[in-house]
């Protein structure tokens, strides 16, 4: 029986709503240009994943009733986490975003950075006021990561000469460290110790790249929704179905799988060439083993917790990230 997000989010649900309250609340300002847009983001949200994981861990880590610090930790993250999704449509000059217009497209680019700094600012004002120095420290580490993770992954890209050590690093920072640092918020802001602190983070850290692994099988057409496929062999990322099978593969056929790779121009012919030999070579299947490897390892640590409603619905969130469609 699969299990709706609804019903994994159960024993904190009430928390959620206060949550989405407040952090609607924190988002007015007086300008009105601001305002507008801050509007338009806090509608747009999608799942709220994140502060999940912040509330859970912080009960599982005896933040139970949560305390007011697991909120202002779970806004920390969704302010700076925006702040670098709006940024990066300026960059790759996205005009959306889940469906939607990305600030950029609608109010122009030299907006979009005024208000990606803007809700940086904000983030960091709010731990500062409130003495949050840990959870600042946490997130920081995270937002220097993840950009660090991009550089690394932009500069290998243009020699496509990505190893599979090379790639779990550009995950682990680029997708990973933020689930990592959404739990070590949530076990901080609950007042744990540091290693309680640091054994939520590496659970989250594990999960992110298990996350992220799913992501990447997407593009070979792997579920009936989600992303359109083949998008990543057009932008030129090499994940790991297609760097595992390039392993596999003789120097020729590696040549020409690259060169398509290269060159597809988004030629839907080219695209598929690439899909199809990584499916024969085995790339999807191994992909899902270590995915799945990750996915044990996370449910390894998280069962060092106490047993709770909020651990059980934290296996679930796990499963439920790595089986969906979209």
């Amino acid at each position: 029986m699969t299990v709706t997000l609804d019903q994994i989010q159960a024993p904190i649900a009430a928390e959620m709503e206060e949550f989405e309250k407040k952090f609607r609340q924190s988002m007015q300002t007086r300008q009105l240009l601001l305002d507008k847009i801050m509007g338009y983001i806090v509608k747009r949200k999608g799942k709220q994943i994140r502060p999940m994981f912040v509330f859970f861990t912080a009960k599982i880590s005896g933040g139970d009733p949560l305390p007011e610090a697991s909120f202002r930790g779970a806004a920390l993250i969704e302010l700076l986490h925006t702040a670098t999704l709006v940024h990066d449509d300026v960059v790759d000059e996205s005009n959306y975003r889940r469906g939607f217009f990305s600030i950029n497209a609608l109010w122009k680019n030299k907006i979009a950075v005024l208000v990606g700094d803007y809700l940086l600012s904000k983030g960091l004002l709010l731990s500062l006021e409130n003495n949050d120095y840990e959870l600042l420290k946490i997130v920081s580490n995270a937002v220097k990561e993840l950009s660090e993770g991009e550089l690394l992954q932009i500069e290998k890209a243009r020699r496509l000469d990505i190893t599979e050590d090379v790639y779990f690093e550009i995950i682990r920072q680029k997708t990973a460290s933020l689930i990592a640092s959404c739990c070590a918020v949530g076990a901080a802001s609950a007042g744990a110790d540091a290693d309680t602190v640091e054994r939520a983070r590496l659970f989250g850290e594990k999960v992110g790249m298990a996350f992220q692994i799913k992501d990447d099988l997407f593009d070979f057409g792997t579920a009936e929704i989600g992303k359109p496929v083949g998008i990543d062999i057009k932008e030129k990322k090499m994940t790991l179905p297609l760097i595992y099978a390039l392993q596999q593969a003789d120097w020729l056929t590696k040549r020409r799988i690259i060169y398509n790779v290269k060159n597809n121009d988004g030629r839907k012919d080219r695209v598929q060439a690439v899909i199809d030999f990584v499916k024969q070579s085995g790339g999807l299947d191994y992909a899902i083993q270590v995915m799945k490897r990750y996915r044990d390892e996370a449910l390894e640590i998280l069962r060092t917790f106490p047993e709770s409603a909020s651990r059980t619905s934290l296996e679930q969130l796990i499963n439920y990230t790595i089986e969906r469609n979209h």
